[in-house]
C-alpha cells in the first residue's frame, strides 16, 4: 500500500509541474486587468489615461506597467495620490499639457523619463526631485520657471539626471547646482544675460550645451566660462548679441560651434586656434566685413564653414581669403563668401575674384620704380571698363589690351598681352572675344548682373577649350550692367599662377525687335546655348490684338441679336404703310383691330389681352373708294369670318 501511494505521489508531481508557468501567467494577466483604472485603457505595459479631462491621477494603477500616459488633462498638484509613488514598475510618465504650477510630488519612485512640458510650473523644490533617484531625462520646456523659482541645488538631488531641457522659460541665469553627470543641457529661448564663471564648474561630463535665443553679450560671459567643459562636443550661441567669440573655448572635443544671428564684427586670430577637432562652424547672419589672416589655420579637421549674409568688403584685405579659398581641399564645404561692397563687386563670389582686383598697392622702392609705373598703367585703366551703347543697332567696341604678368624663376615679372573684345549685339546678347599670345589649356568665362538689390545672384559660368577665341552670352536682361570675367586655366582646370583674370563691365541695350536676329545667331561650341526670350513689345502686341478680336466678335453677336429681336417685335406691321389709316379718312386708334388675308383673326394692336365679348366690325374704306368689307351679324362669344362682298373694281 505504501508503495502504491509513493508511485501515485510521484506521478502527480510530474503531472502538475508543466502547468505551473501557465497558471502563473494567467494569474498575472488577470491581476493586471483587475488593476487597470476604470477611467483608463491598459494594453500590455502601457496605461492610457490621456485626454480624458482628469483632474487627478486615477487610483488603482498596479504593478507591471512601465509607461503611464497622463498628458492633455486638467491635473493639478493636488491630484497625485501617495500610492502612485510606490508603483515601482513605472519608468516613463507623460504629464505635459496639464495645469501644474509646481514640480509634482509623489511621482513613481523609479521613473527614468519625465515629460512636464507645456504646464505653468514656476517653482522646483529639492524635496520633489529627491524622490526621483533614478530620473535620467527631464523635460521642462515651455513653462514659467524663473531663476528665483529654482531652489539652489534642486537639480543636483536627481543623482542620475543626464538630460535636462529648460527651453522657453523665464531664466535669467544658469541654475546653481547642476548634476555632475549631466550630458545635455538646453537653455535656449530664455532671458539669460549673465553666465558666471563657476556656472559649469562641476559639470565636467557635459557634451551638448544650447544657449540660443538669450540676451548674452560680450560682458555677460565671464572669461573661461567654457574652458572646464572638456567633454563638450556641441556648443550653440545663436541669436544673441555677441560681437566676437567668447575666449578660451574648449578645444579638446568640440565638433560643432554655432554663432549665427549675432552681431559679430571681428574674430581674433587666436579665438579658434585651439579647436583642432572642430568640424562645423556657422558664422552666418553677422556683421563680418573682413577676416584676420590665419584665423582658420588651426581648424585642420573643419568640414563645413557657413558665413552667409555678412557684409563682406572686397578690398585688399580679402586678398588672402581669395587665395585661401582656392587652396581648400574638396572635403571642406564653404558657403556664403559673397561680396557686398563695393558696389562694382556686389553679388560676386569672392573665390572668383582675381588677385589684381583685390591687390593691395605696395610702397614704391628705388629698384622697382620703373616696374611700378608700368604696372599702374595697366591696372588703373583697363581692368574695369564700361561699354555703353545707346543706339538700337549692334555696336562693336574697340579691342582693349589687358596686360597679364607672370613670375619667372628670377623673380622678375614679364608682360604677356591678352586682347579681349566685348561686342554688344542687342538687348540680350553680348559677344566676348579674346586673343592670347601665350598657351592656354582652357578659358573660364563668368558673368553676373550688377544691380543694387543683387545680394545673392548666381554667377553663371562656362568653360571652353583653349582653341576657342570667343563666346556668345545670350538671354541677358536688357538695359542691365553685367560684369564679365575671362579666366585662363591650366591643364587641370585650375587658376593660373597670380590669378590672371580679366574682368570688365558692359551694359546691354534696350530691348528691340529685329527681323535678322535669328540670322545673327551663331552656332558651334562658342555659343552659350540658352533659350531666346521673346520681346516684351511683341508679346504685348499679340495680347492686345487678341483682346481686340474678341471684343469685335462679341459686339457683332450683340448687334445681330438686337436686330433679330427688333424684326420679331414689329412683324405685325409688315406690308402696311404708316399713313394708311390717314389716307382712308380714319384717325389711327390703338383700339382698332387689324385684319389680314381673306380669313382673319382679331388681334389687339396695343398688346392687351382680348376678352370674350361682342365685337362689331366697322367698314374701312380702301384708298380706291371701295368698301372692302361688310358688316357681320354679331354673335355672342364667337368669332365670325366674312367673305368680301364687293366685286373687283375692274369687273
Amino acid at each position: 500500500m505504501e508503495i502504491l501511494w509513493c508511485l501515485w505521489r510521484k506521478d502527480w508531481t510530474s503531472l502538475v509541474r508543466p502547468w505551473i508557468p501557465i497558471l502563473l501567467g494567467l494569474h498575472l494577466q488577470f491581476s493586471r486587468a483587475s488593476n487597470c483604472p476604470e477611467e483608463c485603457r491598459c494594453d500590455r505595459t502601457f496605461v492610457y489615461c490621456n485626454e480624458r479631462s482628469l483632474t487627478s491621477v486615477p487610483l488603482g494603477i498596479g504593478e507591471g506597467y512601465k509607461t503611464l500616459y497622463l498628458h492633455n488633462n486638467q491635473i493639478n498638484n493636488a491630484g497625485f495620490p501617495l500610492e502612485l509613488h510606490h508603483v515601482a514598475s513605472v519608468e516613463t510618465v507623460y504629464l505635459y499639457g496639464n495645469q501644474l504650477d509646481e514640480f509634482p510630488v509623489n511621482l513613481p519612485k523609479n521613473v527614468r523619463v519625465l515629460h512636464l512640458q507645456e504646464n505653468n510650473i514656476q517653482t522646483i523644490s529639492r524635496a520633489a526631485l529627491a524622490q526621483l533617484l533614478r530620473l535620467e531625462e527631464l523635460h521642462l520646456d515651455d513653462n514659467s520657471i524663473s531663476t528665483v523659482g529654482v531652489e539652489e541645488g534642486a537639480f543636483r538631488e536627481a543623482l542620475s539626471l543626464k538630460m535636462l531641457f529648460l527651453t522657453k522659460n523665464h531664466l535669467s541665469s544658469i541654475p546653481i547646482g547642476l548634476p555632475d553627470d549631466l550630458k545635455e543641457l538646453r537653455l535656449d529661448e530664455n532671458r539669460i544675460a549673465v553666465i558666471a564663471e563657476e556656472a559649469f564648474q562641476n559639470v565636467t561630463r557635459l557634451e551638448r550645451l544650447l544657449l540660443d535665443g538669450n540676451l548674452l553679450t560680450d560682458e555677460g560671459i565671464s572669461p573661461g566660462t567654457f574652458q572646464d567643459l572638456v567633454t563638450l562636443r556641441d556648443l550653440s550661441l545663436a541669436r544673441n548679441s555677441l560681437t566676437y567669440p567668447p575666449p578660451l573655448l574648449p578645444g579638446e572635443m568640440l565638433v560643432k560651434l554655432n554663432f549665427q544671428e549675432n552681431q559679430i564684427t571681428r574674430i581674433p586670430v587666436k579665438a579658434l586656434a585651439s579647436l583642432h577637432r572642430l568640424e562645423k562652424l556657422d558664422l552666418s547672419n553677422n556683421q563680418l566685413q573682413s577676416l584676420v589672416k590665419g584665423v582658420f589655420d588651426g581648424l585642420g579637421n573643419l568640414r563645413q564653414l557657413t558665413v552667409r549674409n555678412n557684409p563682406w568688403l572686397c578690398d585688399c584685405g580679402m586678398h588672402w581669403v581669395v587665395s585661401w579659398l582656392k587652396s581648400l581641399p574638396a572635403s571642406l564645404n564653404v558657403r556664403g563668401f559673397m561680396c557686398h561692397k563695393p558696389e562694382k563687386f556686389r553679388g560676386m563670389v569672392i573665390r572668383e575674384l582675381s588677385a589684381d582686383l583685390v591687390h593691395c598697392p605696395a610702397p614704391a622702392s628705388t629698384s622697382d620704380t620703373a616696374l611700378n609705373s608700368s604696372v599702374s598703367i595697366s591696372t588703373d585703366f583697363p581692368l574695369v571698363t564700361r561699354h555703353v551703347s545707346s543706339s538700337k543697332r549692334p555696336q562693336t567696341t574697340l579691342p582693349t589690351l589687358y596686360t597679364i604678368y607672370t613670375t619667372r624663376e628670377d623673380r622678375l615679372r614679364t608682360k604677356q598681352p591678352l586682347h579681349v573684345t566685348f561686342t554688344i549685339l542687342n538687348g540680350s546678347d553680348i559677344h566676348v572675344r579674346w586673343l592670347a599670345s601665350f598657351p592656354v589649356t582652357a578659358y573660364k568665362v563668368t558673368w553676373a548682373r550688377m544691380e543694387p538689390s543683387l545680394t545673392g545672384d548666381t554667377v553663371r559660368e562656362r568653360i571652353v577649350g583653349g582653341d576657342h577665341r570667343g563666346i556668345r552670352l545670350t538671354n541677358l536682361e536688357p538695359k542691365s550692367t553685367y560684369r564679365i570675367c575671362v579666366i585662363p586655366l591650366d591643364a587641370f582646370n585650375n587658376y593660373r599662377p597670380k590669378d590672371d583674370t580679366v574682368c570688365t563691365e558692359a551694359v546691354t541695350t534696350a530691348a528691340f525687335f529685329s527681323p535678322d536676329n535669328n540670322n545673327r545667331r551663331r552656332s558651334g561650341p562658342e555659343q552659350a546655348t540658352q533659350p531666346e526670350s521673346g520681346s516684351p513689345l511683341l508679346l504685348a502686341g499679340l495680347i492686345g490684338g487678341a483682346v481686340i478680336v474678341v471684343l469685335v466678335v462679341l459686339l457683332s453677336i450683340f448687334c445681330w441679336h438686337m436686330h433679330k429681336k427688333s424684326r420679331s417685335e414689329w412683324k405685325y406691321n409688315r406690308g402696311r404703310r404708316k399713313d394708311d389709316y390717314c389716307e382712308a379718312g380714319t384717325k389711327k386708334d390703338n383700339s382698332l383691330l387689324e385684319m389680314t388675308e381673306t380669313g382673319f383673326q382679331i388681334v389687339s394692336l396695343n398688346n392687351e389681352q382680348l376678352l370674350k365679348g361682342d365685337f362689331r366690325i366697322q367698314p374701312i374704306y380702301s384708298p380706291n373708294g371701295g368698301i372692302s368689307f361688310r358688316d357681320c351679324p354679331p354673335v355672342n362669344n364667337s368669332t365670325m369670318y366674312c367673305k368680301n362682298n364687293v366685286q373687283d373694281h375692274d369687273s
